[in-house]
């Protein structure tokens, strides 16, 4: 059977020129081009005019019509190079050798895994891998050959110089365009950066407010007083080691206490201690204003020592180093402890870490928190003392004896001294506390 053959078009590329010499090849084989091939003499054509020596030509006149699976074919002419032919030949029969040894090699790595043989498999593999080398040697060898024939076509060369010139431009735009990505990218990547320090910032300050929150206390009246019998009881704490003190340090407690409250009248000789609480409340609350400020953060600080170690410029801190200085005098202390080591720290900005100054620490947050609360909570808010020989009365006051809440029953009573100061905080009166005695009749 012949087919017919046209005259075959330039490749575009590697695979479609590949295919059009296959299929030049086979079609030249089909109709008889070669010189191998001999027409059949005993086939007689139908027509009547065409002659002998017409059937001697090259089988590319062939104009008959032939039928190849019932569909009628009209062959054309076909021009053959034989060389280049020759050539096309040989490069595709390598080809397909190439490739059917290729896939051999594949088929007889697939048949090494079943059953398993390793040796077989790394043969397989060596050979696959083989044969893929010489395909991609032959894919390289004819891209050349493409390139060789296109810088020989002038025509060619002008379309190559053009594509260049236009991919150069848009390589250059495309360069251009990268330039403007990265910068924008080195943009955000440091608005990146400076979030996260932002983000860190508002972390820490998110986790700091979320612990004073636990230790934030609604202030009112009823707090207040709490506040209030609080530092009542502070100012009695730090009175304890402070007469410890002086008794072991050899002190005169009963001139110590008349020293304090020259003209006082005890009830008992114990009630003395009280004198020296007095001293103390006086000295604590002596000049002190009553000034709104923040208390959450120091209350949040089991032991306000720590506050001092990690705010050492605070106000409390100064407020803390002025009373001690204020409270203990430079003689007790030496008489006390054989050297002025606190009053040296506390003079130079620090706080020592000790037992007393520990005391007294806790003293003074509870004083400054007092005087800081009082405003807060009514900004005409004051405190009020109360004289000595003033009448008693449990308004404004409220006795430190033990029995004072029956001091009533005894007849008349007047203020010895004050201990501690009351507070006015709107409608509400803090009583102030005192030492009473009986009135003389």
């Amino acid at each position: 059977m012949e087919f017919a053959t046209a005259k075959p078009l330039k490749p575009s590329s590697n695979i479609s020129d590949i295919v059009s010499k296959f299929a030049k090849v086979c079609k030249l084989r089909s109709i008889g081009v070669f010189s191998s091939e001999n027409p059949d003499h005993n086939h007689q054509p139908n027509n009547p005019n065409m002659s002998n020596a017409h059937l001697g030509e090259d089988s590319s006149d062939v104009t008959e019509e032939t039928e190849c699976d019932g569909v009628k074919i009209h062959p054309q002419p076909v021009e053959v190079n034989r060389a280049s032919d020759k050539c096309g030949d040989a490069e595709l029969s390598k080809l397909f050798d190439i490739v059917s040894a290729l896939k051999l090699a594949y088929v007889q790595l697939q048949q090494a895994h079943l059953p398993y043989n390793p040796k077989k498999i790394v043969a397989a593999d060596e050979q696959f891998m083989t044969e893929l080398e010489a395909l991609c040697k032959m894919k390289r060898a004819y891209k050349e050959k493409q390139c060789i024939k296109l810088k020989s076509d002038p025509s060619c060369s002008d379309i190559l110089k053009k594509k260049v010139e236009l991919n150069e431009k848009l390589l250059d735009e495309l360069k251009f365009q990268m330039e403007v990505k990265n910068s924008d990218i080195l943009c955000s990547q440091k608005e990146l950066r400076d979030l996260d320090s932002v983000n860190v910032a508002l972390a820490e300050k998110v986790r700091q407010v979320s612990l004073q929150r636990k230790n934030v206390r609604v202030w009112n009246v009823a707090t207040f007083q709490d506040a209030f019998r609080a530092a009542s009881k502070s100012i009695h704490d730090f009175a304890k080691p402070l007469i410890s003190l002086m008794k072991a340090s050899g002190w005169d407690l009963d001139l110590a206490a008349k020293t304090v409250e020259v003209e006082a009248v005890y009830s008992k000789r114990a009630h003395k201690k009280y004198a020296f609480e007095a001293y103390i409340a006086r000295r604590m609350f002596y000049g002190t204003s009553l000034k709104s400020h923040n208390v959450d953060g120091i209350m949040r600080y089991d032991d306000p020592i720590d506050a001092l170690m990690e705010n050492p410029d605070s106000d409390f801190a100064r407020f803390c180093g002025e009373k001690y200085l204020l409270v203990v005098h430079p003689t007790m202390e030496a008489k006390f402890f054989g050297h002025l080591d606190h009053r040296t720290l506390v003079l130079s900005g620090k706080h020592p870490r000790t037992s007393f100054y520990q005391i007294f620490a806790r003293m003074a947050r509870s004083v400054w928190v007092l005087c800081g609360v009082a405003p807060s909570i009514d900004s005409e808010a004051k405190m009020f003392a109360v004289e000595r020989g003033s009448k008693f009365s449990d308004v404004h006051m409220e006795s430190v004896e033990e029995d004072g809440e029956g001091a009533a029953v005894w007849g008349e009573r007047l203020v010895e001294f004050m201990v501690v100061p009351g507070f006015r905080i709107g409608e509400t009166i803090v009583r102030s506390r005192v030492y009473v005695s009986k009135s003389k009749m």
